[in-house]
């Protein structure tokens, strides 16, 4: 397995993050849908945009609380994967994923109608069931073309979707604002009753999608904790009171029965644009159908890549489709995926029906992701910060999650099976595929099985078989100096080849805060010449060993500290990394700062490379925790070299020390280590044992942060000391704050 990414972390301002959100919306759903809304609903068309814009501003809320505690790519899905597990994430994922390929093969199909309306083409090819109207092909033609666009990755697409939103948003201003002279209440049709209303809701939802996407570049937001919230529950607003809008102008601009009276090969909003503005207004609503039809399927493409990458991280999907194309630098195998489930949308499907299970599955989504919210707050994640936080907790999420599902109900019943049947699939591939390769467990079940004794025993027993019972070890490398890279590299393979797993090779670009990090991204050869070969050389290394690598570039505009948010990235289970100078908590992995605040994400293990030589190792321990991974890592190194293990302990009492260390063994394999016990000075003594050893393991200090700043770490002196090379282990466990601080 193989792949390469770049993580970026761009600076939006309010405005332009604001932008991102309606241009996810602002898109295909007005240009196609009103005929069919109007038709249906009669003058509530209007309340069904409004009701949709409701429930998307209901999720709006939960969407922005996530996105503050928790600015990480893969949106909705990472959420619901994080707080309830990889059942439901399995759900998410792919209800997301296909949700965004049925929405493009809708927008394809739009586009085809704008098309067919420009050249007045009709008619279909082919009889029976492979029949194939003009507009499906001329969809099929586009979708085809912009799956291309996206696998090859087409530059600047972003700036362009600014200059269509505002196109968009232009057209619209104008139509409504020149209906509205013309508009008369007597015109507006007949209402059709709630339950209509609410069936039409259900099948205009799809021009709600998007909002959540924001929350995935939360990181490059300035002042995310106020700036996302904003940008997410404002992009809401705005496109509803658009929507509302130019619904009841083109209700009241025309006679009654104008808009139901029109033939199928007749587009609505152009027809009445025609009517009230003439000729060049036809020509703007045709212009504009066909930017919105063509940049929202765009749009839905790029979007569901990313679902992708995030699946497969988490492993939920094989990570094998997270590859990157040599030549085009895009994740080639998710996009053409896609795209194939995209055209055969496009081939079986109506606009009605895309439109609705577009809808379905992301009212799917948004239930689970207001759920979400309240397992992060009833479950008192330790993580769990975040910076706003939704208002009246918890009627928001309950009413986001209510009205969600309640909204699928008046749904055509062959549609909801339709979609129950991708939900269903979801499930099982789950239970049949991904809970034997992932390792990631939900907030819930750990919550559930935390407390069994509180616990009804059937959401134990729920929660003990829902348990994913797999995944890869994962072992990273954060990779700096090209001298110590072999040395790491054989390290991370040969722990990596026993445990079954893979290396993950990074490299972290920093550029100064002062540059933009896009730039870094665009010159990464220019600012660090040599990133190239440095990874290059490590998946050789790794290689060597017949374990699986991947080698990643990480642009920042930090150093040391993003080691660790790069180690949550990559779902990495240990970190082997090179001693630096920027370890500034004496002792332990992580900085002063981070050891002040928070966990390491994974276990550690830091090497003071003095000559990679694991043939004789010695292990001191006293019993703490980090001197159980010193003696899991122990135990790897010999099965992979043969290495003889030594296993001190430094005691007042000979046979105390021994009895210790006999019990200590025997509980974790290491029964025919060498015993040795010193008396005395413990730095002293551990410095004499190492005098015979290549290799000393030695587990984090226990020392609270106070008294390291103070008196000093035992283990930085005896680092400094010895003569072999040194491993510093820490084991991810939680600690309170007075353990941080005092020990």
């Amino acid at each position: 397995m193989s792949g390469g990414d770049q993580e970026l972390a761009k600076d939006l301002g309010p405005l332009a993050a604001l932008t991102i959100g309606v241009g996810t919306m602002i898109g295909a759903g007005i240009f196609v849908l009103p005929q069919t809304a109007i038709s249906d609903a009669g003058s509530f068309a209007v309340v069904s945009f409004l009701v949709g814009g409701v429930i998307a501003l209901l999720t709006a809320f939960s969407a922005s609380e996530l996105g503050t505690a928790m600015p990480k790519s893969g949106g909705a899905y990472y959420y619901v994967n994080q707080a309830l597990g990889p059942l439901f994430g399995s759900i998410a994922g792919w209800a997301n994923w296909m949700g965004l390929a049925f929405a493009s093969a809708f927008y394809m199909i739009g586009f085809g109608e704008y098309i067919r309306a420009i050249f007045g083409v009709s008619g279909s090819v082919g009889a029976g069931p492979l029949s194939l109207s003009y507009v499906q092909l001329i969809a099929l033609a586009g979708a085809a073309f912009f799956i291309l666009i996206n696998y090859v990755g087409a530059k600047e697409t972003g700036k362009l979707q600014n200059v269509i939103v505002v196109i968009l948003v232009a057209i619209l201003a104008v139509f409504t604002v020149i209906g509205s002279l013309q508009s008369d209440p007597a015109n507006l049709p007949a209402s059709k009753g709630y339950s209509a209303m609410l069936t039409t809701t259900g099948l205009i939802f799809v021009s709600y999608l998007g909002f959540v996407q924001i929350t995935s570049v939360a990181e490059e937001i300035q002042e995310p904790g106020k700036n996302l919230p904003r940008a997410v529950i404002g992009s809401v607003v705005i496109v509803t009171v658009i929507y509302a809008l130019v619904l009841v102008v083109m209700s009241a601009s025309v006679e009654q029965g104008f808009i139901a009276g029109l033939s199928e090969d007749k587009i609505a909003v152009v027809e009445v644009a025609r009517l009230i503005i003439g000729p060049v207004g036809a020509i703007a609503m045709l212009a504009g159908g066909l930017l919105a039809t063509a940049s929202s399927a765009n749009a839905s493409i790029l979007a569901s890549s990313r679902i992708n990458f995030a699946m497969g991280r988490d492993r939920i999907v094989t990570p094998d489709i997270n590859e990157v194309h040599p030549r085009f630098g895009t994740p080639y195998k998710a996009i053409g995926i896609t795209g194939g489930f995209i055209l055969l949308f496009i081939a079986l499907g109506s606009v009605e029906l895309l439109s609705t299970l577009g809808s379905i599955l992301h009212l799917v989504i948004y239930a689970l992701l207001n759920v979400a919210l309240i397992v992060f707050r009833e479950s008192d994640v330790v993580e769990y910060d975040p910076s706003y936080t939704v208002p009246l907790y918890p009627i928001t999420p309950v009413l986001g999650a209510l009205s969600s599902i309640a909204l699928i109900v008046f749904i055509n019943p062959e549609v909801i099976a339709i979609g129950g049947g991708f939900v269903v699939f979801a499930a099982l591939w789950y239970v049949f595929y991904a809970r034997s390769r992932t390792d990631q467990r939900g907030a819930l079940s750990d919550w559930v099985l935390s407390q069994p004794e509180q616990m009804p025993n059937a959401a134990v027993d729920v929660a003990n078989v829902a348990q994913p019972d797999g995944g890869e070890f994962r072992v990273m490398v954060p990779l700096a100096n090209p001298s110590s890279e072999t040395d790491l590299v054989t390290l991370a393979s040969a722990i990596a080849k026993q445990r079954g797993g893979t290396v993950v090779a990074t490299h972290i670009v920093t550029v100064p805060d002062q540059t933009a990090l896009q730039y870094g991204a665009d010159h990464v050869e220019d600012i660090d010449a040599g990133s190239v070969e440095l990874l290059e050389h490590a998946r050789e290394d790794a290689e060597t060993f017949g374990v699986p690598v991947e080698t990643h570039t990480v642009i920042s505009h930090r150093g040391f500290e993003e080691v660790f948010d790069a180690a949550k990235m990559y779902n990495a289970d240990l970190v082997v990394m090179g001693w630096g100078p920027d370890h500034g908590s004496p002792g332990r992995a992580e900085g002063a700062f981070d050891d002040l605040t928070q966990d390491v994400p994974c276990d550690f293990l830091v090497l003071k490379d003095r000559g990679f030589d694991p043939d004789r190792i010695l292990v001191p321990t006293a019993g703490g925790p980090d001197s159980d991974l010193s003696a899991r890592i122990a135990l790897l190194l010999r099965e992979q070299y043969g290495s003889e293990v030594t296993l001190l302990n430094v005691n007042d009492s000979e046979r105390v020390g021994r009895e210790f260390l006999e019990s200590w063994a025997a509980e974790r394999g290491l029964s025919d280590a060498t015993l040795r016990v010193e008396t005395g000075d413990v730095e002293a003594s551990i410095e004499r044992a190492a005098d015979d050893a290549t290799m000393l393991v030695v587990g984090a200090t226990e020392r609270g942060l106070l008294r390291r700043l103070v008196s000093g770490s035992l283990v930085m002196e005896v680092v400094d000391d010895v003569e072999c090379s040194v491993l510093l282990a820490e084991q991810r466990r939680e600690r309170t704050l007075r353990e941080r601080l005092f020990g």
